[in-house]
């Protein structure tokens, strides 16, 4: 039960990370101006959430509700769709200055091109776990199979392409930073939660494939014992024959040659 809830902790994991919108994140709170062409200036925590699709922004009121307004703002940008359009949408709508301010720095005509570095990052990472979800897929197959040995080389397989996914988001990180100013302060992102239980899951896959891989060497029937597989199991039967007896009124006309 064990190993199965371990196995089912791995897959889920593997694929909620490329959903998950907080690889990286940045956040401060902060006096900002609310909207364009008014001079209300309000005490805001501002929050920037980046996934391997898009990022979040967030803005939420300290107090929530400041001139009759409830501040409380969670809105997405998906590197998928054009990013362009949506950020016209958002201005269109008349969405808070913060929120504008950081969206516009991901668009194309932004002079800091975070979108290239984000948009690749993100599209390879993703594409590396769905290859380690693959790779689990085929661990959980030959573990039932009288081949724990490659069972665990694609457990090994499975923490590589996690290991990848992270090299390739990570790449955000090597390119000069953007520095996000909003009133008088300024933030830049760093590594959040997602990234780090990404890290942690290719660590245990690491491990309980090298784990397989040198019990399978040192002790073959003991490991196949222990996933149920390759053992054969056979109750031997005992065969007890009673006394038996001769039916004469059969054997009568039976002639018996005597051998020679």
């Amino acid at each position: 039960m064990f190993r199965i809830i371990i196995s089912l902790f791995i897959g889920v994991v593997i694929v909620a990370l490329n959903f998950t919108n907080d690889w990286a994140e940045a956040r401060m709170t902060t006096n900002a101006t609310y909207k364009s062409f008014s001079n209300a200036v309000v005490n805001a925590e501002i929050g920037l959430h980046v996934g391997l699709y898009g990022i979040n922004v967030t803005l939420k009121g300290k107090p929530v509700v400041q001139f009759n307004e409830t501040i409380d703002y969670n809105e997405m940008f998906s590197w998928h769709d054009s990013i362009e359009e949506e950020y016209e949408e958002a201005l269109e709508k008349g969405l808070p200055n913060p929120i504008l301010y950081i969206a516009e720095k991901f668009t194309l005509r932004s002079p800091c091109g975070l979108i290239y570095q984000y948009r690749y990052s993100g599209r390879y990472a993703s594409a590396t776990l769905w290859t380690a979800f693959c790779c689990w897929l085929l661990a959980n197959i030959l573990f039932c199979m009288p081949v724990i040995l490659y069972a665990g080389y694609m457990m090994l397989a499975t923490a590589a392409f996690i290991f990848f996914s992270m090299a390739s988001f990570s790449t955000i990180m090597n390119v000069p930073q953007c520095v996000f100013s909003i009133g008088a302060d300024s933030f830049e992102t760093e590594y959040s939660h997602s990234f780090w239980l990404a890290l942690a899951t290719g660590v245990l896959c690491t491990i309980i494939g090298i784990l397989v891989v040198m019990l399978n060497f040192l002790v073959p029937e003991k490991i196949k014992e222990a996933f149920s597989v390759g053992v054969d199991s056979y109750e031997d039967e005992d065969l007890s024959y009673g006394e038996g007896y001769l039916n004469t009124v059969f054997l009568d006309g039976v002639t018996i040659s005597p051998s020679t």
